[in-house]
């Protein structure tokens, strides 16, 4: 990355913040009017929602009165939390009385759990028939592992994806939790239930959408089966066009220690990096010859060591050589390029993803800063229906948290 750090900055144009205190969001984006019900989980059901609440939709998160964290920063902004006792009958009529109105339910719990907290999705379509009921798993509702525990290294593992994140001869990298959890989970999960609220406007029925992480991740593998269909693709890490085996397609150490990814694929973009580097093809390797990737592997690995990652960056700025810098989290907000584009804000004081895609006619927006569970539930029971007097009534009987 060159020139100085820039803040990061608020796209043009966007809203400004509803206040922390205020309930029910609506308006703005193209989700604007789509009521939304969160049972409070982790990882792909609040991502899921909060891709939702960015595009305008009005969430309401439900917690449990005696969580105690934190609300989870970014992952919880854009919508208010009320705090509902589900052991409580009266406490479970609450999220029915909220069901009646949302047009989705979105909940993370295992096979039957929900069902026996007497909110599954038959009681809460009985309450409304157009209600889409959105199910996010790590194995799905149905299969011989869907009532056992997993995490995304699990689920990416048996997807057949994790093999694949291996230098040749060492044990595989999981990709965070950024390809289970986050890619086949929770954008799955929300594309899944955007399709069944579409259909269900025709229709005038509502379904069940069961997203599993597993199903999600196999998914994104297809282009992968693709090459292996053609036979473009080896069970061997490392030995690959995209796994970083191919010396045009990978990343190079720099003189500083950081690194430099190259993606100069196609011919005339591998041309464009030899001619910055001042290289000719006719004295190198061919490209297209597999067996000679390792001796030009180690030639460009010899030449990006000769100088820092920046300088590097300086030379190959503005081109088409498909060169850029491998920045770590915290540097990637102030990138050039995402400040031009304000693909970072800092709002609530948090540095943060913006919400994306965009839109040129009804953008979406960070609508308010992560609520602490329960923090908004008189306001947002007000703006579902409730009366004042009920709502003192449910916390007199302890089917709902006290505000915070």
């Amino acid at each position: 990355m060159d020139g100085a750090a820039a803040e990061p900055v608020t796209p043009a144009g966007s809203a400004p913040v509803t206040p922390a205190g205020s309930a029910g969001v609506a308006g703005g984006g193209p989700l604007a009017g789509l009521r939304v019900v969160e049972m409070a989980a982790i990882g792909p059901v609040p991502f899921a929602a909060m891709l939702l609440a960015d595009l305008g939709a009005d969430v309401v998160k439900v917690d449990r009165p005696t969580t105690v964290a934190d609300a989870g920063g970014p992952l919880h902004r854009g919508r208010p939390s009320v705090a509902v006792d589900l052991t409580h009958p009266e406490g479970v009529e609450v999220v029915l009385r909220l069901v009646e109105s949302a047009d989705v339910l979105l909940e993370g719990q295992r096979p039957g759990v929900m069902e026996g907290l007497g909110l599954g999705p038959r009681v809460c379509r009985q309450r409304n028939r157009r209600l889409v009921y959105g199910r996010m798993t790590g194995w799905g509702q149905t299969g011989p592992a869907a009532g056992t525990a997993g995490h995304d290294i699990n689920f990416i593992a048996v997807a057949g994806a994790l093999r694949s994140f291996a230098a040749p001869g060492a044990a595989p990298v999981p990709p965070l939790n950024l390809l289970g959890d986050f890619g086949g989970g929770g954008m799955l999960l929300a594309f899944g239930v955007l399709c069944a609220v579409l259909e269900a406007r025709g229709s005038g029925q509502g379904q069940v959408v069961d997203a599993a992480m597993v199903d999600g991740t196999v998914l994104l593998t297809t282009m992968l089966h693709a090459m292996l269909a053609r036979g473009e693709w080896t069970r061997e890490p490392g030995g690959n066009l995209l796994d970083g085996a191919a010396p045009f397609y990978t990343v190079y150490e720099a003189a500083d220690g950081e690194y430099v990814s190259v993606g100069a694929v196609e011919p005339y973009l591998y041309r464009v990096l030899l001619d910055r580097v001042g290289w000719r093809e006719a004295d190198l390797p061919d490209r297209d010859d597999r067996s000679q990737w390792p001796e030009l592997r180690r030639r460009f690995a010899a030449l990006f060591r000769t100088r820092t990652r920046d300088e590097w960056c300086r030379i190959f700025d503005g081109t088409d050589a498909c060169v850029t810098p491998v920045l770590y989290a915290d540097e990637a907000p102030h990138h050039p390029h995402h400040v031009a584009r304000g693909t970072f804000v800092t709002h609530d004081g948090t540095v943060q993803p913006a919400p994306a895609p965009r839109f040129s006619r009804t953008p979406g927006r960070i609508h308010r800063p992560a609520s602490l569970p329960g923090a908004d539930t008189d306001e947002t029971l007000a703006a579902w229906g409730f009366d004042p007097s009920e709502i003192e009534w449910l916390r007199g009987e302890g089917a709902i948290g006290e505000p915070r």
